[in-house]
């Protein structure tokens, strides 16, 4: 009794202490890459030479990098979503982007003992109850929620868990004000750009990605659109059934599909990585609260691994198949987007290539699974 006291008293003073050290963690991180810029600008005054300069930025915008990856991947939560939209060729240095782009689908994982108290107590039944076999190891875990591989009892297919991590949100607003105390520091000395606003639309957009609900509200929403405005459908919208679904665990099935093109799309700001789905194509249940939700599982492969897979089974990365697997990439998300945004204007608006799948056994042909992250 008095050991368990104890570790609940301690757990208490953690949970107290936490936003302070990682607050903490967070500025001796900015101010170190922000002052290694400011002491570059001042050296590479001194160089004349075009060309030296632009070997000289190079250089500072690696350093720069690898010091931002160690922050977003050391720190996780808002800071993974940070890394998401820098990761991007047209709002980052290069350096940056081909560093960042890697944790598009990493976040480290909360242990099972804590995944297994939040799913009883969402859903107010033991994990033995429920499942017939529920994976302890993750298939993997994003900024918000992680997923495990499980089968409900009396089902023939296997499902995915999807479940939030815990105190994750007011993780995540600590990170956000972190990140606003400083957006405001570089507009007034040195960026002429209204990043803080920017950073208040980021702290509203993120609220939504708590609530499964609200996600499984907007994949019924494109799954019924999609289907009413194509003879055949461009791609494979989850199906949502209403009786099953908690707004802070998912479940997700697992079957294959690979006769069709797959993408899944979910609402307009609700995000989950690559490591939160291996492939989805149907929410199966609703059962609880905010936090859980139940769909079908489908094996994909990262759109960023393509050429590997592709080699792996003999055919030439840069010969004919592979360009029209790529061609039929491009064709299944430009007709999907076209519908989604001129006919609809509700949309999947992050598809960065974390949440961009290639459905396993299909990568020559391009066959997709389309995640929100």
């Amino acid at each position: 009794m008095h050991a368990l006291q104890l570790e609940n008293f301690r757990e208490k003073i953690s949970t107290h202490f936490r936003p302070w050290q990682r607050s903490f963690q967070f500025w001796v991180r900015a101010a170190d890459i922000y002052t290694g810029y400011k002491v570059f600008q001042f050296r590479v005054n001194f160089v004349k030479d075009a060309k030296k300069q632009e070997e000289m930025w190079d250089i500072q915008h690696e350093v720069a990098a690898e010091k931002l990856y160690s922050l977003c991947s050391e720190l996780g939560g808002f800071f993974l979503k940070v890394a998401q939209i820098l990761g991007k060729p047209d709002l980052a240095p290069a350096a940056w982007v081909r560093r960042l782009v890697t944790l598009c689908d990493r976040a480290p994982a909360t242990s099972f003992d804590e995944i297994q108290l939040i799913l009883e107590k969402e859903l107010g039944r033991s994990v033995g109850e429920m499942f017939e076999k529920f994976d302890v190891d993750p298939v993997g875990s994003a900024s918000i929620a992680q997923v495990h591989r499980a089968r409900l009892r009396g089902a023939k297919s296997d499902v995915a868990v999807k479940v939030q991590h815990p105190g994750i949100q007011d993780l995540m607003m600590t990170d956000i004000r972190n990140l606003q105390a400083f957006a405001l520091y570089l507009q007034k000395t040195d960026i002429n750009f209204d990043i803080f606003s920017v950073t208040k639309e980021m702290e509203k957009q993120i609220g939504y990605e708590f609530d499964f609900l609200r996600e499984a509200e907007a994949m019924d929403r494109i799954q019924r659109f999609l289907c009413v405005n194509n003879k055949k459908i461009p791609v494979l919208v989850p199906r949502v059934m209403r009786d099953m679904v908690t707004r802070s665990v998912m479940l997700h099935g697992l079957y294959s599909l690979s006769y069709l093109n797959l993408m899944r799309l979910v609402d307009t700001y609700i995000n989950a990585s690559l490591a939160e789905f291996a492939g989805l194509a149907l929410i199966l249940k609703r059962i609880g609260t905010w936090r859980v939700l139940v769909m079908d599982y489908i094996d994909g492969i990262p759109i960023l691994n393509l050429g590997d897979e592709i080699a792996k089974r003999g055919i030439n990365p840069d010969g004919k198949i592979a360009a029209m697997a790529k061609q039929n990439i491009l064709k299944s998300l430009t007709v999907a987007y076209g519908q989604m945004i001129l006919k609809s204007g509700f949309f999947h608006a992050d598809p960065h290539p974390g949440n961009i799948l290639i459905c396993k056994g299909s990568e020559a042909s391009g066959q997709l699974i389309f995640k929100a992250q």
